[in-house]
């Protein structure tokens, strides 16, 4: 004679499905209709039976990963009186008659129940039976393992917490559809492992940031998101209004000159994790919101920020994923097993350029003789821009795509690094880096410039740039964080990483919308 934990559920067991196989898949077609009319029944027969499909909370003593954790180890065909109370989505339910096998998953694990007709009794047996995949659950039961090893909880008591009366999207072909993924960012993280484990990968750096930076004397802060002025970037904002005050406004485009303010107040080393806007394009690399981190450090130049960016982005990958090695996707089909423990390389913008086309370039050349060389690579020049402007169009065409390994790019011209000290050993540059990784910018920092003389003509040819139709230049001076300056702000370097784009790197992914967990989309038609 067998006991309940003699027996397995068996290979071909009936899986609880949709109706007419349905499991979600076709949101307009009639399997869907009718399921959700079966499904919404049963809602109303608990009802009039007197149940609550929706109780108001459910007092776990452990979740499926803990109780992994605590008792994952225990040898097949055990049975413990260990008395544990779990909760979590039902995924999968077979039958075999008098035995139930349901796996249930919360957020970090999934587990088994077992559940025999002889504990439990014939109407909470029945009960369980007529539960639907996406139903949730509360579980009263004790610890086990089947005689396969199957770590699982023998229900005695259970508990609906709460009835989905829409069917789950199919486990094995999932969303297929990426628009329909990213706007029901819910479905597709109750089916797809992979976007869990991205969202996972993505908390881990963040975490990890602020590890690092807290462990370096850096202070988190909180600056506005709304603008008075939309500086610190070259960026087309957003514009809102608001109606108290009868003033216009704009979402941040940077976190800089506020962060660069509390410097001259005196706190020294700041940074912030923060929601950016920027009025742009969508694609795999783009949204127009997205997540930057930026700091400042006084008494430090740009050589540190280069090493802060090296160990913040290194210890991360090590956090999230316990190793410093990641798969470098580069634009197109290659990729690049790179080890981030290793030293990145170092190279300025016109040495790279000279690499790619074979030409020496300088800002300080005749402006059209940049032109020339420019059209021969096939960038259209504007005829606004400066020898700054044509070398960092030229850069972007001949040699961006090129950076695959981690590559620190520095030595902007200075007509494109408005906020930058100018080089201390070349006039025409500026102590400016951006890092590259897989061809994409990852971060962007400077020594900061730090005189209230030469900022104010800065931020005038930024003027007149706007005046001339440069839609991303600023919108015009920053009067009150000209004063700032002139309160003096001590030698400071200063950082800015895109936190979506080092997701994207250390979870392996090529879009940028899969680590932002509501990418801006198109409204949807119903």
């Amino acid at each position: 004679m067998s006991s309940d934990n003699d027996l397995e559920p068996p290979d071909h067991a009936p899986v609880a499905t949709d109706d007419a196989g349905l499991h979600g898949g076709d949101a307009t077609g009639s399997g869907l209709v009718a399921e959700k009319a079966k499904r919404l029944q049963k809602l109303t027969d608990i009802r009039e039976s007197g149940g609550n499909p929706y109780p108001y909370r459910f007092d776990r003593t452990c979740t499926l990963a803990e109780l992994r954790a605590e008792h994952g180890a225990l040898e097949a065909g055990t049975e413990t009186e260990v008395e544990v109370a779990v909760a979590g989505r039902v995924m999968l339910m077979r039958d075999s008659g008098k035995l139930i096998f349901a796996t249930v998953r919360d957020r970090d694990d999934e587990v088994q129940l077992f559940v025999s007709k002889a504990v439990i009794g014939d109407d909470a047996f029945a009960a369980l039976r007529d539960l639907d995949l996406g139903d949730w659950v509360g579980v009263h039961g004790t610890v086990m393992t089947t005689r396969k090893g199957e770590l699982s909880v023998k229900v005695q008591q259970f508990e609906l917490l709460s009835k989905a009366v829409r069917p789950l999207p199919d486990k094995w072909h999932g969303l297929t559809d990426t628009d329909t993924r990213f706007r029901q960012r819910y479905a597709d993280l109750i089916v797809n492992e992979e976007a869990r484990r991205s969202f996972r990968v993505r908390h881990e750096i963040i975490a990890s940031f602020r590890r690092t930076l807290h462990g370096r004397g850096f202070i988190e802060v909180e600056t506005p998101v709304l603008h008075v002025e939309a500086g610190g970037a070259h960026a087309r904002p957003f514009i809102t209004h608001h109606n108290a005050l009868d003033m216009q406004l704009y979402l941040r485009i940077a976190l800089e000159l506020h962060l660069k303010r509390l410097i001259v107040g005196g706190m020294e080393r700041v940074f912030e994790i923060g929601r950016i806007f920027r009025n742009e394009g969508i694609s795999t690399r783009h949204n127009p919101e997205f997540t930057m981190m930026e700091l400042y450090q006084a008494y430090g130049d740009y050589s540190e920020m280069i090493e802060i960016t090296e160990r913040l982005i290194t210890q991360a990958a090590l956090d999230a994923t316990g190793t410093s090695v990641v798969t470098v996707h580069g634009p197109g089909e290659a990729s690049l097993e790179v080890d981030l423990a290793q030293p990145w390389r170092q190279a300025r913008m016109i040495d790279l350029i000279e690499e790619a086309i074979g030409v020496p370039v300088h800002p300080s050349q005749p402006l059209e003789e940049l032109r020339a060389l420019a059209a021969q690579h096939g960038v259209a020049c504007a005829p606004r821009w400066g020898t700054g402007k044509i070398i960092e169009e030229l850069f972007e065409a001949t040699a961006e795509h090129r950076l695959v390994a981690p590559t620190f790019v520095t030595g902007h011209p200075v007509e494109i690094s408005p906020l930058a000290r100018v080089d201390r050993n070349d006039p025409f540059l500026t102590e400016r880096f951006e890092l590259f990784i897989g061809g994409r910018e990852i971060a962007n920092g400077y020594s900061e410039l730090n005189d209230p003389v030469e900022q104010r003509l800065r931020f005038e040819d930024e003027q007149t740039a706007k005046d001339l139709g440069d839609d991303e230049a600023a919108t015009a001076i920053d009067e009150d964080y000209l004063r700032a300056l002139e309160y003096g702000l001590p030698p400071t370097g200063g950082l800015g990483i895109g936190m979506d784009r080092v997701a994207m790197l250390i979870a392996g992914v090529h879009s940028i919308k899969e680590v932002i967990l509501f990418p801006t989309l198109r409204p949807e038609v119903f």
